[in-house]
């Protein structure tokens, strides 16, 4: 069972490591079960730790075979967690140590450390996974260089760095010139073929770039090779950074925990994320390749060159790195479409994990197992701090600190502290009250009351930081609130202007206007916060129609739908005429973005209105919420039924198959259309939509609309037959099954769909497709029944002992169970004791349900 005594690791207890490393050798004698690893470690003493300390090396699940201290044996005997060495037994001068240990990569299914995925052998060492290859300081501020040899019948093996060895770097000899933590190594050996390509850098330097899948897959790769030389190029001309070794390789994997990992010279993907052709991957999928090989090459600067101290740093590399994908995904697409989708991102997964009893700081000040703080608080929240910085110094001072952060950093191992003291020396700016938005957990409230007098508006914000989990009191932020002013014209009459919220209550003044004007606030959702402040349906309507800020213009429909839907749900109200005329205007305003008008068509989610209903004092019942949505839906297509068969005809896309920003927001907004169809033609125009879709983005769409109806048996059969060989279009048919079963048949679907031949479980994808689409359906994950609580934890407790990465992260689908009411509480609580009583329960999972049961 989960065990009260795991000791947690503090922030406060930092020390450096007593010995300084600079230079590792690998070699490593593949074999499935008995593969050998030699490493010869050139150890310095460290001047800045304490002397006499003794050298504590990690190890886990290794058979040491040797240890040696230049050329001496040593006879110690390491434990389960590593090896201990006397100060004692240590020079005081440089010395080596020499280790030889075996481990077995076929039977490590945790899918960290080395381990193998049908048949090749791969890596994966973030955070902790190296201590599972070799005896070493696994941690990210104890920095080498490496050089690698291999030994293995495999035609393909691959390492961090440029090769040494033959057959243009297919050989098993690497040397990475640049001092990295354990964390960044790689190694891959296998029966494998590249789809290659090169790019020149700013400064001439010619570098090879391969990605590597398995033989039938080469012709898959296109977009993603492409979207790294994009990737490369914009890394040169926003940020000035070029690439600095001879080489980048790719590799996909098909058993991988996470989507990819920025290994240096090497990174290593969850084929999901590389694999694509028209035929057999959605918009999504494109967009999402493009964004996640920009984020893994943005790392070789922002992680790799400059990485953490420690993991309570995480979100210096992590948050930078988003915020900086999100810059690249915005250049290449739409910055107002990007930015909705970020923040219904943050929304959905970052404000409930803050609202909840898995809540965090951005740089949390401890931890149990580290593999649980890869969360959506370090990631998208960390990028939203990201941001706020940047608003607050300008695009000047943030260039200008940017610059000084990579040529005062590179190389080192920082922390929070020193990236903001880059940016206070580029700018002259004091960010220590800044500092508690890395410090403190939670979302922010601010309220905002508005008064007109005499030509001059005013704003009176107050802001409100509420408890979490171990901080009972939080000080004020500061809070970059965008305001913009419209007249009752429409034009904007205070163009955006960012203010300055640093205390609990500040008034904010705007002389000289004619006539009250309508106050546009947080554009571009300029702080992660919940706002709020007393308006009207038709405030909102004129937003929707006049707001100059794209953010705001949407998130005017979408307050209003809100409002709509929560009045449906609580007061049995009609769905307000204002509404379905507001967003019939926008959806055939031929002058936006289609994309834009596909995410204003869309309503809120199951899960979002049970956020809000929770914020706002109400028990959410999911039933009532599914009902109410799926109500309103029909209103929205009762009333834009003349209008939707030339809609849908006016968005269809013959002709060759475009992955750009403007062809996918057409097929989006066609989609949309289409689900909207399908409540008046019982399905007709969906099916007609999938006999002639000619890619995956269509084909999928219109098959989800059937199955939301209650229809497209005849389909899901036939789409299986087609894909059944692609293992990752047929993820996509196990998740399309479950995320849209009726809530009264999700657990009963889910059960059947995880006894059927091809649900390989020890696979996180298509774990992940099943399970995670389970809680993921709203209604059904919350069946009155308890049915699916049970299924989840069920597996929950299968996967623990196999893959305890995976089922830690898949069991935060019961961290809001506290908002929901007592029967449901009670049902989720059994389950949660359940699972923590387990014999054997792994660190990871035994940390999350102690959490969540601590709630």
């Amino acid at each position: 069972m989960s065990s009260p005594t795991q000791k947690a690791i503090l922030l406060a207890d930092y020390t450096p490591f007593p010995y300084l490393l600079d230079h590792v050798s690998l070699h490593f004698k593949l074999h499935p079960t008995q593969t050998r690893v030699t490493a010869k470690l050139l150890f310095v003493p460290n001047p800045a730790a304490p002397a006499g300390q003794d050298m504590r090396l990690d190890g886990e699940k290794l058979a040491l075979k040797s240890l040696s201290l230049n050329g001496k044996p040593l006879a110690h005997t390491p434990d389960e967690t590593g090896l201990t060495i006397p100060a004692a037994d240590l020079p005081k001068a440089p010395f080596t140590l020499e280790t030889e240990v075996e481990i077995s990569p076929q039977t490590n299914t945790s899918l960290d450390g080395l381990y193998m995925s049908g048949g090749m052998y791969c890596t994966q060492c973030e955070a902790q996974g190296f201590r599972k290859i070799t005896f070493y300081p696994d941690r990210p501020d104890v920095m080498a260089r490496f050089d690698v040899t291999m030994e293995t019948d495999m035609p393909v093996q691959l390492s961090n760095g440029n090769p040494t060895g033959p057959e243009n770097g297919r050989g098993g000899a690497w040397h990475d010139p640049w001092p990295k933590p354990a964390y960044l190594f790689a190694l891959v050996a296998g029966n494998l073929t590249a789809y290659s390509d090169h790019f020149t850098t700013m400064s001439g330097r010619r570098v090879a770039l391969n990605i590597y899948v398995r033989p039938g897959d080469e012709g898959k790769c296109a977009y993603a090779m492409d979207s790294l030389i994009r990737s490369m190029k914009w890394d040169e001309e926003v940020y000035g950074r070029e690439y600095d070794l001879d080489i980048f390789n790719i590799v996909a994997v098909d058993d991988f925990n996470m989507g990819a990992m920025e290994n240096k010279g090497l990174n290593i993907f969850n084929s999901k994320l590389v694999l694509a052709t028209p035929e057999s991957a959605t918009d999504d999928d494109y967009a999402r390749i493009e964004a996640v090989i920009a984020h893994e090459y943005f790392h070789n600067w922002t992680g790799n060159r400059i990485t953490c101290r420690d993991w309570f740093q995480l979100c210096l590399k992590e948050g930078l790195t988003v915020y900086r994908d999100q810059q690249f995904s915005g250049d290449m697409r739409s910055h107002a479409v990007k930015r909705i989708e970020d923040v219904l991102t943050l929304r959905a997964r970052q404000f409930r994990e803050d609202g909840g009893p898995l809540a965090h700081a951005v740089r949390p000040d401890s931890y149990v197992e580290i593999n649980n703080f890869y969360t959506a608080t370090i990631y998208e929240k960390g990028a939203e701090v990201i941001g706020m910085l940047k608003a607050l110094v300008g695009d000047a001072g943030y260039k200008s600190a940017l610059d000084l952060y990579f040529d005062r950093h590179d190389g080192d191992a920082a922390t929070i502290e020193d990236w903001l003291q880059v940016f206070a020396d580029a700018t002259g700016r004091d960010l220590t009250q800044f500092k508690h938005w890395y410090t403190q957990a939670g979302t922010p409230q601010v309220t905002i009351i508005d008064d007109f007098k005499n030509g001059t508006y005013t704003l009176h914000l107050e802001q409100k930081n509420p408890a979490t989990p171990g901080q009972p009191h939080k000080d004020p932020k500061v809070i970059p609130v965008a305001v913009g002013l419209l007249n009752p014209s429409g034009d904007e009459v205070v163009p955006t202007t960012v203010l300055e919220l640093t205390e609990s209550r500040q008034s904010f003044t705007f002389t000289g206007l004619a006539a009250r004007p309508t106050p546009s606030i947080l554009r571009g959702f300029s702080a992660p916060v919940i706002l709020t402040r007393e308006t009207t349906p038709t405030e909102r309507a004129f937003l929707l129609a006049h707001d100059t800020d794209p953010f705001n213009k949407w998130e005017a429909g979408r307050a209003l739908a809100k409002d709509v839907l929560i009045h449906k749900i609580t007061d049995g109200a009609a769905t307000a005429p204002d509404w379905l005329a507001a967003i019939e205007t926008v959806t055939f305003d031929e002058t936006l973005d289609p994309a834009f008008r596909a995410l204003t068509l869309r309503l809120p989610g199951e899960d979002d209105i049970a956020q809000t209903l929770h914020a706002a004092g109400h028990v959410p019942d999911p039933a009532a919420i599914h009902s109410a949505r799926r109500a309103m839906q029909a209103d929205l297509a009762q009333h834009l039924a003349p209008l939707l068969p030339a809609l849908i005809a006016s968005l269809a896309t013959p002709g060759p198959f475009d992955p750009g920003a403007v062809a996918a927001g057409r097929r989006a907004l066609r989609l949309g259309a289409l689900a909207l169809m399908a409540r008046l033609d019982g399905g007709a125009a969906a099916t007609a939509a999938y006999t002639s879709a000619n890619s995956m983005t269509e084909q999928m769409g219109a098959l989800a609309v059937l199955l939301d109806i209650g229809q497209g048996a005849a389909q899901i059969a036939a789409f299986r037959e087609q894909w059944q060989s692609d293992r990752l279009v047929m993820d996509k048919w196990f998740a399309l099954q479950v995320a849209y079963a009726a809530p009264d048949a999700a657990a009963a679907t889910t059960k059947a769909l995880t006894q059927d031949p091809d649900f390989d479980w020890k696979n996180p994808n298509r774990f992940r497709a099943v399970i995670a689409s389970l809680s993921g359906n709203h209604a059904g994950f919350h069946a009155a029944s308890g049915d699916s609580y049970r299924l989840l934890a069920d597996w929950l407790i299968k996967l623990d002992p196999v893959n305890p990465q995976t089922a830690a992260r898949m069991s935060t689908a019961f961290e809001t169970w506290p908002r929901y009411d007592a029967d449901r509480q009670a049902l989720i609580r059994a389950q949660l004791e359940r699972i923590n009583a387990t014999a054997g329960l792994s660190r990871n999972l035994g940390e999350m349900v102690g959490r969540m049961l601590a709630a």
